[in-house]
């Protein structure tokens, strides 16, 4: 009775053993998906495009990584953040909003880079009826669309151009407000509005829309994308690794192919 007692506890210890190596296997294996790691990137609407095509790539490299993104104004997602928002890489398209979260302490300044620019421009319905060319036409305009300027960089940026070359006073009762820069361009692909400002990145992907105009970069803020990581990122060596990738040729070579430019 002891001998078969001793051999069906043994069984048993030998096929628990068994479970817990294969567990634990499974558990150190990076492709597993009970162990892939998400890692959340809240970037400017502008980026969208081309952030979706590296994602791909960068998915297909690395198994065990999952990009998630979180696309909006610069200045609402800064915002999120500030208020603790489980984010591991901030991607701006404004300085200011980066410098707040460094200022903050939410990102080491020597974890955070000036990757892109980009240039900004007026764009109008592909029919362009009301004949606008150029910024000073929009006094013309019934209805112009511009981001928010308070969280959306590339609003700021055009009442800064607006303002630079006398016409802001002008404008403004026209203007109808948009929470990023897609939506100013949506509004203009549907003729809710005469004309729009936004980046030429977001030109470059509509069929609906076409530039007309491209504002002088002495009328504005440079237009600079700073990159950079989350103190309490719960995955700094993935989100590391995803930081420097954004960085490397293969990616840049991306964003061009976009219409970004890198910063002189």
């Amino acid at each position: 009775m002891k001998k078969l007692y001793y051999l069906v506890f043994s069984i048993i210890l030998v096929l628990a053993l068994t479970g817990c190596g294969s567990q634990e296997q499974q558990k150190s294996d990076g492709t597993t998906k009970q162990s892939r790691v998400e890692i959340t990137v809240s970037a400017a609407a502008s980026l969208q495009d081309a952030l979706n095509s590296l994602k791909k790539t960068y998915e297909k490299e690395h198994s065990n990584v999952k990009i998630t993104y979180n696309f909006g104004g610069s200045g609402a997602l800064q915002q999120q953040i500030s208020q603790g928002a489980p984010v591991d890489l901030f991607f701006s398209a404004a300085e200011d909003k980066f410098d707040q979260l460094v200022k903050e302490g939410h990102i080491e300044k020597s974890q955070g880079v000036d990757l892109l620019s980009n240039d900004l421009v007026l764009v109008v319905p592909k029919k362009n009826e009301t004949g606008i060319h150029s910024f000073q036409d929009l006094t013309k305009a019934k209805k112009v669309a511009l981001g928010t300027p308070e969280t959306v960089p590339a609003g700021q940026y055009g009442t800064e151009t607006l303002k630079n070359i006398k016409i802001w006073n002008s404008v403004k009762p026209k203007v109808v407000y948009a929470k990023d820069v897609r939506q100013v361009l949506t509004y203009v692909e549907t003729g809710n509005v005469d004309a729009g400002v936004v980046y030429r990145t977001d030109a470059k992907v509509s069929k609906k829309a076409t530039i007309v105009a491209v504002a002088d970069n002495d009328t504005h803020t440079p237009i600079v994308y700073p990159l950079g990581m989350i103190k309490n990122s719960q995955h700094t060596k993935e989100t590391k690794a995803f930081y420097d990738f954004l960085q490397s040729k293969k990616a840049m070579d991306v964003f061009k192919s976009y219409g970004f430019k890198g910063v002189k």
